[in-house]
């Protein structure tokens, strides 16, 4: 007996309510319930990951190809390899020092310019390689009285747009007749 009368049972708590015991084998069943939960928990989020990774992929492709189909992002290897046969005359003012020969850079970008003046509306008649010029293409449109000058160093469609807006610009102040127009540097148009 303890002091004060009271008695001190063992296994008991204070409340005198005896705790369950669990047994070894019930330990060890909780154990690999929980590691089953565990297991169960990581699939679940590394499906849902991979789930949300492949949507982000879909949504990405769609929005590249969007963007594609409206004409504003193409990558330079695209570009590249896409070959482009110029269908209109090319002359070459200054056959003694070329001797005729035209590089396949120059055709390839003779053949995308005039694709991109077809995609505008326009129809080029030719394009001339001026003497003296070693990058510099001069295009003629079907309608127009002057020519173009390009410069291969630029892209095509930028020339191209940069001509339109030119163009544009000079059919609303009313110029018909100009010598020609040159958008070989960038941010700039000139005509004359």
């Amino acid at each position: 007996m303890a002091r004060g009368g009271n008695k001190v049972l063992v296994g008991r708590t204070i409340g005198e309510k005896r705790e369950p015991l669990e047994t070894k084998n019930e330990r060890a069943a909780a154990r690999k319930k929980d590691k089953r939960k565990n297991a169960q928990r990581i699939i679940t989020v590394t499906i849902g990951f991979v789930i949300l990774i492949g949507i982000l992929i879909i949504l990405a492709l769609n929005f590249i190809g969007h963007e594609r189909q409206e004409g504003q992002a193409v990558s330079p290897d695209e570009i590249n390899s896409t070959v482009y046969e110029p269908t209109i005359d090319i002359i070459d003012e200054d056959v003694n020092a070329t001797g005729g020969r035209i590089t396949g850079r120059m055709k390839q970008y003779i053949g995308q310019a005039e694709a991109d003046f077809k995609d505008l509306g326009y129809t080029p008649t030719k394009a001339v390689l001026p003497t003296g010029a070693i990058r510099e293409v001069d295009f003629y449109l079907d309608g127009y009285t002057g020519f173009i000058k390009l410069i291969i160093d630029r892209p095509t469609a930028e020339s191209v747009e940069d001509a339109d807006r030119m163009l544009r610009y000079l059919s609303a102040q009313g110029v018909a007749d100009y010598r020609y127009i040159d958008v070989r540097t960038e941010g700039r148009a000139f005509w004359q």
